[in-house]
């Protein structure tokens, strides 16, 4: 037999039991599906995440509360210990050299008349904010001076999302002028001086919804001696590391190394990246379970066809086929059935990633597939040797008198 014939004989014998072959290649279905799906997400987290950060600029950092990989996390209340007065120590000290601005950050209910927005985040900023964080635009109207952020003036950036949850009905446009109306941040009124530009939405975050009030007016707010973060923008690219020294080193005039943590645009993507690498690998790990499991359905059920077959077999034996002519038949059904159940998981999987595209950001990267593809390919190889090699070496007259 030529290897053509056999492959002929391999498709017919599929194509005869079609409810068997589907039902077989199902956990290589759902294995492959899964694998592309969770990379695809993790990895659109990754350049969601990514792009958000990169969007600051390389000469951006960041100083946090508490110390990264320490007893106590970045951001825990009681490792809190960063106060305005060392935003305002950086700012001296660093005239000339970098940008500084201090905030921080809540969850609180925003109220027009008889509407409210429930969960609406709430940044407290000084004036000097949006200079460094170049993702803020204004779109309509203006941000808050420098006198309003210093008295602690009710004044209030909103987005696009607050804007029309507070001022719009969902079945018009939202055209209405929000400039100049009063708006309640918990118990207080704030007068809405700018409406922020779209940014839309990922990960189920949106990140339109959110407000800006001066820095002093959120402390009074919400009852916040602490600042939760401060931003600094070096003036000079090449000189980050440089300003990053020094400011450790004014901080630690007051605070132990412990109590902070100074982390630039690279060193968060860095962390992210590791992060993300170790997730993929370990959703990849997951899925690719379902590959072994339909790894050995195929071998359950290939087994089951060399027993259903074995007069075939001897017949077939009896008229000239060699031991390698089976085994290449029975090992190229098993490859043919991983090899479908690949394609078929391959499209299922691309699907489900353009549909869940339309919530949150994915990637389907080429290597995802690749790898996904060659484990279903192996699995057919491995799980596919034993029945092949049953087949094979049946003796064809006690396989003839089979009944």
């Amino acid at each position: 037999m030529n290897f053509l014939e056999t492959i002929r004989l391999s498709i017919t014998s599929i194509l005869t039991n079609r409810l068997r072959s589907f039902l077989t290649i199902l956990g290589i279905v759902i294995g492959v599906t899964s694998v592309i799906l969770l990379i695809s997400l993790v990895s659109g987290l990754k350049s969601f995440i990514t792009t958000q950060i990169s969007s600051l600029g390389p000469n951006i950092m960041f100083v946090i509360p508490g110390q990264i990989g320490g007893g106590r996390g970045p951001g825990g209340i009681q490792a809190n210990k960063l106060t305005l007065q060392d935003a305002v120590s950086l700012r001296n000290q660093l005239r000339g050299q970098a940008e500084v601005s201090a905030a921080i950050q809540k969850a609180s209910k925003l109220q027009y008349q008889n509407k409210i927005d429930k969960n609406v985040t709430v940044v407290g900023a000084e004036a000097d904010y949006p200079k460094i964080i170049k993702a803020i635009k204004i779109a309509q109207g203006r941000y808050f001076t420098v006198a309003e952020a210093s008295s602690g003036k009710r004044v209030a950036i909103i987005g696009p999302t607050v804007k029309k949850k507070l001022f719009c009905n969902d079945l018009d446009p939202c055209n209405v002028n929000a400039l100049g109306k009063l708006i309640q941040i918990g118990n207080l009124r704030y007068e809405v001086v700018g409406v922020l530009g779209v940014r839309g939405s990922n990960l189920g975050l949106d990140l339109d919804n959110f407000a800006i009030i001066p820095l002093v007016s959120a402390q009074k707010q919400f009852g916040e001696d602490n600042i939760h973060n401060i931003v600094i923008s070096s003036n000079e690219v090449d000189k980050v590391q440089e300003v990053q020294e020094k400011v450790k080193l004014i901080l630690s005039k007051r605070l132990d190394e412990e109590d902070f943590t100074v982390q630039t645009a690279s060193q968060t993507l860095e962390i992210i990246s590791t992060i993300t690498n170790v997730l993929t690998l370990a959703l990849g790990g997951i899925a690719a379970i379902s590959l072994v499991v339909g790894g050995i359905g195929i071998m359950n059920i290939m087994l089951v066809s060399v027993t259903e077959r074995t007069r075939e077999i001897g017949l077939r034996k009896a008229l000239g086929a060699r031991n390698r002519d089976i085994r290449n038949q029975f090992l190229i059904e098993a490859l043919t059935l991983s090899g479908l159940g690949g394609i078929i998981g391959i499209i299922l999987g691309f699907l489900l990633s353009l549909l869940a595209g339309n919530f949150i950001q994915t990637t389907v990267p080429f290597w995802s597939v690749a790898l996904a593809f060659g484990f279903s390919m192996l699995a057919g190889v491995i799980f596919g040797v034993a029945p092949a090699l049953r087949a094979s070496k049946l003796d064809p007259i006690q396989a003839l008198r089979y009944e």
